[in-house]
């Protein structure tokens, strides 16, 4: 069910026309999604500041195969393709985990990294499975801003779900090194976190 957030987004008229067949697919700290016809998503926003940042990302990354396509950017809102499949968290319930989602991962990460990002990190909530088994990302946030140097959030998020030793396994498999550079910064992070109690 929806926050009580209200929006407000002033659609061009092809876009107002798709959206009178929406349906409703989820909320975010950010903005509210709604399906649209064309195998499309359509993010309204509250602050036009996050549409915009959150648009350009999407517009650098546009040949990437990790990111869903833009096709219109307004003030408030974005229309791109709609990414199907599972959250990575609930997908690692519901089947398990296993070597090919950590090479995934780990060749997301680099792909972060031909892209410049210097964020190399993203949510378990913002990195999909899709249907034919590939890793998509959406809502990618700061990006070419906030410098995070490991996948933290993601190493966190599978942590609580249990699966953090395999998964670091798996990556020590592919590229010894990073995963000894990985593991030793996310225990220095547990410390520092416990130690702030």
């Amino acid at each position: 069910m929806p926050r009580s957030y209200s929006y407000s987004a002033d659609f061009d008229s092809e876009t107002e026309e798709l959206f009178k067949s929406a349906e409703f697919l989820g909320e975010g700290h950010n903005g509210i999604v709604y399906e649209l016809p064309g195998n499309k998503a359509i993010k309204i926003f509250k602050e036009s500041k996050c549409c915009k940042e959150e648009g350009e990302i999407l517009k650098k990354v546009s040949r990437s195969k990790y990111f869903p396509r833009l096709y219109n950017i307004g003030s408030f809102y974005m229309v791109r393709d709609k990414v199907h499949g599972n959250r990575l968290d609930h997908y690692i319930k519901k089947k398990g985990f296993n070597y090919e989602i950590s090479e995934s991962l780990y060749y997301l990460i680099e792909e972060f990294k031909n892209l410049k990002f210097v964020k190399l990190d993203a949510r378990c909530r913002d990195i999909y499975i899709t249907n034919d088994n590939k890793v998509m990302v959406i809502d990618p946030k700061q990006c070419y801003k906030k410098k995070v140097s490991y996948p933290r959030h993601l190493m966190k998020g599978l942590d609580k779900i249990g699966v953090l030793d395999s998964f670091l396994e798996d990556i020590n498999i592919i590229d010894k090194k990073v995963a000894k550079n990985w593991r030793k910064k996310y225990n220095q992070y547990l410390q520092n976190r416990d130690d702030e109690k």
